[in-house]
């Protein structure tokens, strides 16, 4: 189980934070975020990337984009802490931001560079941790992180860094998992914990950690969920923060998912998806 306390997200068995992040390097370097959407396609070519991004934007995610808004920050200075195989930061070059990225893990340098390089954008890309970023204050005009927070040891530090690098009126943009989702109470506690009997064997934190990020290496890296006030306590130091939720799929509504009504699904994912977007105003 996890605790909220004024420094974070601490987990129960005190497993050193370092060794939650060499999970996350392992986990991610071993299984890069998305590529199983590439399939059987030659790795590094144009086709292999543009099938992540097809399953990213029309499969997988489809309000993305408009909710993100890629297009929107031209010659804006913009950082990505954990940008994995870069298919998010591509779009902010392709928009015109000035893009920087940061992932702790080696591989996702050199894929990023790789993909950038196919498209002719420009970028800069670093190894570097989101609880220890490498720049001066007042960097940035926007920091984006996509899934990746929940992931660090000291989430709470993790967004006074982003807010530190953020120029005054700068804007992070940042998605957390959010535990009022039907992916929480349904997949995870209901079908995994209780039907097939994990809660007697496992914790909360270990039933995440094996189901949501499950990969060839099994690392199992740190999981972390937060419900709306948690996520709004933790970007209390900030001007204005604005949170929504979306990100449910159909088949989460088995056996009834083909039969809702498009309108009924989209009022559904708006309250009960998996991922908590939180933009906020330094």
């Amino acid at each position: 189980m996890f605790g909220l306390t004024e420094k974070g997200w601490t987990p129960s068995d005190t497993i050193p934070a370092d060794d939650y992040k060499r999970r996350a390097r392992e986990q991610w370097g071993a299984n890069p975020c998305g590529t199983n959407a590439a399939g059987d396609l030659q790795f590094g070519t144009r086709e292999y990337f543009q099938a992540i991004e097809d399953y990213r934007y029309n499969v997988y995610a489809p309000w993305m984009k408009q909710a993100i808004g890629f297009d929107r920050f031209r010659d804006k200075r913009l950082l990505e802490i954990g940008f994995g195989t870069g298919t998010d930061l591509l779009q902010f070059a392709r928009g015109g931001a000035l893009v920087t990225g940061v992932d702790l893990t080696p591989r996702s340098i050199e894929i990023v560079r790789s993909r950038f390089a196919i498209y002719d954008q420009r970028g800069e890309f670093l190894i570097g941790d989101g609880e220890n970023l490498s720049f001066p204050d007042e960097s940035f005009d926007v920091v984006y992180s996509f899934g990746v927070l929940h992931h660090t040891p000291d989430t709470a530090r993790a967004i006074r860094e982003v807010r530190r690098v953020l120029r005054p009126g700068g804007q992070a943009i940042v998605m957390l998992y959010h535990r009022g989702s039907l992916a929480y109470w349904g997949g995870l506690m209901f079908k995994q914990g209780i039907l097939r009997g994990k809660l007697l064997r496992n914790s909360v934190a270990q039933i995440m950690s094996r189901q949501v990020e499950y990969g060839s290496e099994e690392s199992r890296p740190l999981v972390k969920v937060y419900s709306r006030d948690e996520a709004r306590n933790l970007f209390r130091d900030y001007s204005a923060c604005e949170i929504s939720v979306n990100q449910l799929t159909r088949p989460e509504l088995r056996p009834f998912g083909r039969l809702v009504p498009e309108p009924m699904f989209n009022w559904l994912a708006e309250r009960f998806g998996w991922n908590l977007l939180i933009k906020a105003t330094r």
